[in-house]
């Protein structure tokens, strides 16, 4: 391969030097009817040095001696053509002024530019034709994989594009399947609209065909499912390309297929958000996020890396996730300076010194306790994390002057039955009443759960699906909100550009999925079949949780908002010396370990929420 790069230039030169000599006897051969006499030849002589330090001083000029020939495009094909126009110019120019075209036919000049275009340009694109193997007969078309792709638009050419270059692969497009009817019986790259995508199961078993692409990464959950349940039913392999948020600059590689996960069958619209008021707020500004290492708290990290801040503060109590968080984003990310700091929202002198040391003009607030169980036997520190650190960092932001405040919530917050739930809804309270007095515009965030987040469902599917089952729910009639997580941050930091305060923005999720469903969607994904391969388990509600979700409280209203997936939910605060007054009491009984009473508490702050006795171990 070195010795081929070694002598790459020189043959590409000499190449080209032996086109333009070729293609200036040609045009004098041709207007002379192949006949040349003394004079011609003589002015052929003359003229050759010139002509061939012009044209190959064009040439270099407009880049035709670098470049791969077997990738050769039509904005080679123009760079091509403007070269070999100035050249000839240049050319006529020469012979206008040193020879006044004595000798010289106008003729020669037309037809040796000509020549020479069509040479140059045609010996790239022979190499591409021989390249791409368009002529090629497969030596072991037994051994080659036999492929359909579903959609074929964009990305599916580009995949389609990629298996014949690339040999190695292995693979041969078989056709694709589109539901545009201007595409039917269409031939893109070479290759056939085969009928819809409601055919597949048909045109596999017909084709014979190996594996299904699914190159449509901007269509519905629901659609992929249909042609996923149709490789199903026919037992046919199927990857998928990633989503539209996930390609850089819409470019697509075979490189990039992947089995198909759950987020392909969730998703939904790529979000599309005001980029325009999001960089008002956070270009040029120090950003503080809480709770950074965590999934949503990182994931906010690398989108708000997108708007340039000036400094971006990752304040985390976990050294080790830390640690990860920030190491990822000095690796992807340049032009921002980052700030990696260990400390814990609920020690107030530790918040007041780090606001005092990088004075952020943002604070995103993802820090939280959030395991619904764990906090059922924990809730002195449920109160003490999600409550009395929001409220620490939360009054630190208004006391130094902070911009805009959001807090990131959740749907348990709504007619809890957990203390989690609980101990959200009563920081949402705070933080409404916070804003009623405040410069500080303080807005809360409130969405359901995160696919792929640590902990999550889908994450503890997984590892029991590899573990070879049993799958455990909790009833058969569970159901959950889900959104991914790119998905939720974005709508985050558009929520965070809106508002005067005070307000509690609701995420849009979708409908409700029930999570029976889920599991064994996703034992079929994984290659196995649910209840005879992978069996899955009903364990009943665990302490804290609802069969249900919801995002709104009852007599909360909905408003929208300039974005289609942004809502504002009707909630009105409460009396600030009446909660300040409960919440002293709160950390009393919590610093007490009075549990009982923290729980009596938290039901009275939030009359909705449906108390549930605590194990007998908590019983003074």
């Amino acid at each position: 391969m070195n010795k081929y790069f070694h002598w790459r230039m020189p043959f590409i030169i000499v190449l080209n030097l032996g086109i333009v000599i070729l293609s200036l006897f040609m045009a004098f051969a041709l207007r002379y009817d192949f006949i040349l006499g003394a004079a011609q030849v003589l002015t052929l002589k003359k003229m050759l040095p010139a002509v061939v330090s012009i044209k190959l001083l064009f040439f270099w000029r407009y880049g035709l001696f670098s470049g791969w020939w077997r990738y050769v495009s039509m904005t080679d094909l123009i760079a091509i053509f403007k070269a070999n126009l100035f050249a000839s110019a240049a050319v006529v120019a020469y012979a206008v002024f040193v020879y006044r075209l004595e000798h010289i036919p106008r003729s020669v000049l037309i037809l040796d530019g000509f020549f020479c275009f069509m040479a140059v340009g045609g010996v790239r694109f022979c190499i591409r034709i021989l390249r791409e193997g368009r002529f090629r007969i497969s030596l072991n078309p037994s051994g080659e994989k036999r492929l359909l792709i579903a959609g074929a638009g964009r990305a599916g050419q580009m995949i389609a594009k990629e298996i014949r270059l690339n040999r190695d692969l292995q693979s041969k497009a078989l056709g694709f399947v589109d539901d545009d009817p201007l595409k039917r019986k269409e031939t893109f790259q070479g290759i056939k609209v085969l009928g819809r995508c409601d055919e597949v199961a048909q045109l596999c078993q017909r084709r014979l065909v190996d594996e299904v692409i699914i190159a449509m990464p901007s269509v519905s959950g629901a659609k992929i499912k249909e042609i996923v349940s149709q490789c199903q039913e026919v037992q046919v392999p199927f990857k998928t390309l990633p989503s539209v948020g996930s390609l850089i600059d819409g470019s697509v590689s075979v490189q990039q297929l992947k089995d198909v996960s759950l987020e392909d069958l969730l998703g939904r619209a790529q979000v599309k958000l005001e980029t325009g008021e999001i960089l008002k707020y956070l270009q040029g500004k120090c950003v503080l996020v809480t709770g950074a290492g965590g999934s949503i708290g990182a994931e906010l990290c690398r989108q708000i890396a997108r708007f340039a801040p000036q400094k971006l503060v990752l304040f985390e109590n976990a050294e080790t996730p830390l640690f990860l968080v920030e190491q990822e984003l000095r690796q992807t990310l340049a032009g921002v300076s980052l700030y990696p700091i260990i400390g814990d929202i609920r020690h107030r002198a530790r918040v007041e010194a780090i606001f005092a040391e990088f004075k952020p003009q943002v604070v995103f607030h993802a820090a939280a306790y959030k395991h619904v169980p764990m906090m059922e036997i924990n809730p002195a520190e449920a109160v003490n994390n999600n409550v009395r650190g929001t409220q620490v960092v939360a009054e630190t932001a208004s006391a130094t002057g902070v911009e805009r405040f959001v807090m990131i919530s959740t749907d348990k917050a709504v007619n809890p039955t957990s203390v989690m739930g609980a101990s959200k809804r009563t920081a949402e309270k705070l933080v409404q009443t916070l804003a009623r007095a405040s410069q500080t515009r303080f807005v809360t965030v409130r969405f359901g759960n995160v696919l792929g987040s640590s902990g999550s469902v889908i994450p503890t599917f997984t590892e029991q699906i590899r573990n070879g089952g049993p799958v455990t729910v909790t009833h058969p009639e569970v159901t959950r909100f889900f959104m991914t997580i790119p998905e939720a941050t974005q709508l985050v930091l558009q929520a965070g550009s809106m508002g005067d305060g005070g307000e509690i923005f609701l995420l849009d999720m979708g409908a409700p999925v029930k999570i029976l469903h889920l599991a064994e969607e996703l034992i079929r994904l994984s290659g196995k079949e649910p209840y005879e391969e992978i069996d899955i388990e009903i364990t009943g509600l665990r302490p804290g949780e609802k069969l249900h979700e919801e995002l709104l409280l009852q007599g909360e209203g909905v408003k929208p908002t300039r974005h289609e997936k942004i809502c504002v939910a009707l909630s009105l605060p409460g009396d600030k010396d009446t909660l300040q007054r409960q919440l002293d009491e709160l950390y009393a009984a919590a610093k007490q370990m009075n549990l009982p009473r923290v729980g009596e508490l938290l039901h009275e702050i939030v009359p909705e929420f449906e108390h549930q006795v605590l194990p007998d171990y908590y019983r003074n």
